[in-house]
């Protein structure tokens, strides 16, 4: 099998585990497939500040170890946290934490990864909202060299999938998903919900979805359809990367911005399940699309931020709430970083994105007149 079919089945079996928690280690072990790896581990932190995890099957034995001796002595795991604003992309690995010296005496890489003949990671943040703090690790092998950077590229396109991935399984578990089939629950749902057919013909919609039916969003000649010609021509451009998934990375896509009215951004999802394709009424879907209104003053979900800006997550993390108002000083107590940390990252959006004050940042934001 070729790197593009490896990556190709990696990218289904993440999405075959949005509605069925039970794959994420298939899922998992697919990731690490893509690079030649021993396993990945799915990591999210709960909310009285522990750690879950998901594990691929060929780490279990050495994460049981890790769980019960290691998980809060890990030092490359703390440094990730520490120094993540200070990083340009949003894969980290090794040689961003950890000094070369420092790998021959921590004890995280002495008494426990080399033993276990394990070696260098790769993470990425696949936050699928601002709440919540997700990770997925890829693991190496001791004896083989450590990541490159388009092997980290490549960890941070299939991060994607899976923070998709983790978007529909979130609003599918608010949804309480019971054994009425998917079609019921995903009626039940308090956002948008489109199904699309391979043509691109609105197989289902929502009652949420049919709400959202007006200024922004119809469906012509039977397909869904944005209003304006550049947001018809983006949603194309994301629906036919969805039918080839692992082509290239998801991307959202916003309506209204250059308006003042409403707003609302569509993730456009793949939907492989067996599962889900026997329910009757998603018999001939493939996509499925889902619309979620953006409150007006409310700081924009970091994801949208990062994606339709060119920003790190923990640029558009810090973007965002600057982007309420907040001072520096402010965004840095909140997110427990150094004021001079956050002033720096600022400066990086600024030029980013092409301003030079928090007052056009600001209004940037609030009219999310963004251009591709």
């Amino acid at each position: 099998m070729d790197v593009g079919e490896t990556i190709h089945d990696a990218v289904r079996s993440i999405y075959d585990a949005a509605t069925r928690p039970d794959l994420w280690p298939d899922a998992l072990q697919a990731i690490a497939a893509c690079s030649g790896d021993v396993g990945t581990v799915l990591i999210w932190r709960r909310d009285d500040g522990s750690l879950g995890t998901i594990v691929s099957p060929a780490l279990e034995a050495s994460h049981a170890e890790y769980v019960a001796r290691w998980a809060s002595s890990d030092t490359r795991a703390f440094r990730v946290l520490e120094r993540g604003f200070d990083l340009t992309t949003d894969a980290v690995t090794d040689r961003d934490v950890v000094e070369d010296d420092e790998v021959a005496t921590l004890p995280i890489y002495t008494d426990y990864l080399v033993p276990q003949g394990l070696g260098w990671f790769a993470a990425v943040n696949v936050a699928p909202n601002p709440r919540v703090t997700v990770f997925i690790s890829v693991q190496r092998r001791f004896d083989k060299p450590r990541f490159g950077d388009d092997e980290l590229r490549l960890v941070a396109h299939l991060g994607r999938h899976v923070e998709q991935s983790l978007r529909l399984g979130i609003r599918l578990f608010d949804a309480e998903m019971r054994a009425d089939g998917l079609a019921r629950v995903l009626s039940s749902m308090n956002i948008g919900v489109f199904g699309l057919d391979s043509l691109g013909r609105v197989t289902m919609s929502n009652p949420a979805g049919g709400a959202l039916r007006g200024a922004l969003l119809d469906i012509r000649e039977g397909r869904l359809a944005p209003t304006t010609r550049a947001e018809r021509a983006a949603f194309a451009a994301e629906f036919a990367r969805c039918l080839d998934a692992s082509s290239s990375t998801p991307k959202p896509v916003l309506l209204g911005a250059d308006g003042g009215g409403d707003r609302v951004v569509l993730h456009v999802l793949p939907l492989t399940t067996p599962d889900m394709l026997a329910d009757a009424m998603l018999a001939d879907t493939r996509v499925l699309v889902l619309a979620v209104p953006l409150d007006r003053g409310a700081p924009v979900d970091p994801t949208v931020l990062r994606d339709l800006l060119g920003l790190t997550l923990n640029e558009a993390r810090i973007a965002s709430l600057v982007g309420t108002g907040l001072q520096p000083r402010a965004v840095a107590e909140r997110l427990g970083i150094a004021e001079d940390t956050a002033r720096t990252v600022l400066k990086r959006v600024f030029a980013k994105i092409g301003v030079s004050r928090q007052a056009e940042l600001v209004g940037l934001l609030a009219r999310l007149s963004i251009k591709s």
